[in-house]
């Protein structure tokens, strides 16, 4: 007689475990829990999450093979640095043995004394992701990150849901940050369509300073403003390599203090996540910015409703992203215990994150020049009919008579805008601008933008 198929998920379990596959461990000692429970009468998955409860219903020598899975996967789980899980599941092997071996007792009392003590500082390069919805402020916090005096060797990633990629012009690399360190992804959204690129451009980075000896001391992702941060920061588990090299430091939140509320509010389809609440409960640290837009009122009001999703999450007021680099670097603040708490399906390697299809974005790019009065007129006739709907609009345009790259960007019905870098000698003038938002009318955003060209 073959193998059970328990008893084949278990070895794999093991074999994992062996070769430090942490993430592939996980799933093979969860599916193996299933199958055992599933061979004993434990239909509904009891056993991955309270196998002392079914423990309780079987045999001496069942219970021995349920005690091994738990503490296999304890194991597995100390490897991705969850240590309070992890004693979970060893209190759990305990449970199910009267009799359990010393060793046992050890690995338990060493993963309760590093669950609450202070964390260990590892050789792996620190990574920040900065998250929040679509016009929080986040390109503005990175260029003020990179433009600090800080000294470290910072590497980028930066994401776009755009069709058209605008915020590789809008970044300023700083004086320890080179363009080679800068990777853009606008073809798709890092915490689905594009996840596998977010791991070969980790990979790349880490790679090429080893082979150039210039270190990277830092990284930092920039997701779109669509995107559910979960995903990404499992990036971080679900790949061995990526998972030797570097460590997640903090989930970075940035909230629009004037539109958050109506973001966090907005109902979605079924089966659509509100990325902007998973935003904020993924949270290590919180940058409440545009506090200058609103009431101390309305300010104390968006901090009640972020606590109402993430109590414990600390709380920096700012305008214009401006922070103590203390607050958001080298915080060592993300905790895949916390998460697992919040979220027991994290380390699931299955997930499906569904983008909600009535937001889309409407990329325009032509070469040429506008007049200014037209596009003043067509921007704020714009905003104040559609920009209800409209979540997110930038630009990096050419006017006529302007020596200078006209850059603008709005949420909502909010605008600013104005001239910054020269257009360099005999480079092309052109003309590139990104619409996000609802229920987008491509003919109209496309025909009323070309209307403001010069013929």
């Amino acid at each position: 007689m073959g193998d059970t198929e328990w008893q084949r998920q278990l070895r794999s379990a093991e074999e994992a475990l062996q070769e430090s596959k942490f993430f592939d461990g996980v799933q093979f000692i969860n599916a193996c829990m299933e199958a055992y429970g599933k061979d004993h009468g434990d239909d509904d998955g009891t056993i991955v999450k309270d196998p002392a409860d079914l423990g309780r219903r079987l045999g001496a020598e069942q219970r021995a093979c349920l005690k091994r899975m738990c503490e296999v996967r304890g194991d597995i789980i100390a490897g991705l640095g969850a240590h309070k899980r992890a004693a979970m599941d060893y209190a759990a092997a305990q449970a199910l043995d009267a009799e359990a071996t010393e060793s046992l007792a050890k690995k338990r009392r060493l993963a309760e004394e590093a669950s609450m003590g202070p964390k260990k500082r590892v050789d792996k390069i620190p990574v920040t992701v900065i998250t929040g919805f679509l016009g929080s402020g986040k390109t503005t916090l990175l260029n003020r990150i990179l433009k600090e005096n800080h000294g470290k060797r910072i590497a980028v990633i930066e994401n776009e849901f755009g069709e058209v990629g605008i915020d590789d012009a809008l970044i300023e690399a700083g004086p320890m940050t080179t363009e080679e360190n800068i990777v853009e992804m606008n073809n798709g959204c890092i915490c689905c369509t594009v996840r596998g690129d977010l791991i070969e451009g980790l990979k790349k980075m880490v790679k090429n300073s080893e082979k150039t000896g210039k270190r990277i001391d830092a990284v930092l992702i920039e997701t779109t403003g669509l995107a559910d941060p979960a995903p990404v920061a499992q990036t971080f588990f679900a790949d061995d390599y990526v998972q030797r090299k570097l460590s997640l430091d903090g989930i970075l939140t940035i909230c629009d203090a004037k539109h958050l509320v109506a973001h966090l509010d907005e109902e979605k389809p079924d089966g659509v996540e509100n990325e902007a609440v998973e935003q904020v409960a993924f949270a290590d640290r919180i940058l409440l910015n545009k506090t200058d837009l609103v009431s101390q009122d309305e300010v104390a009001e968006v901090e009640r409703r972020i606590r109402m999703i993430n109590e414990s999450v600390k709380i920096q007021r700012c305008t214009q992203g401006d922070v103590s680099m203390d607050f958001i670097l080298g915080i060592r603040a993300f905790s895949l215990d916390k998460i697992l708490e919040m979220d027991d399906a994290f380390l699931q390697d299955n997930a499906d994150h569904q983008h909600d299809e009535r937001v889309t974005s409407v990329g325009i790019q032509c070469k040429g020049e506008v007049d200014q009065t037209k596009l003043n007129d067509w921007i704020s006739w714009l905003l104040k009919e559609r920009g209800v709907d409209i979540f997110r609009t930038k630009g990096v345009l050419a006017v006529r008579d302007m020596p200078q790259k006209f850059v603008f960007q709005a949420v909502h019905m909010a605008f600013s805008g104005g001239p910054q870098k020269d257009w360099a000698v005999g480079e092309e003038r052109v003309c590139k601008l990104t619409f996000i938002g609802k229920n987008l009318n491509r003919a109209e955003l496309d025909g009323g933008f070309r209307k403001c060209l010069v013929s």
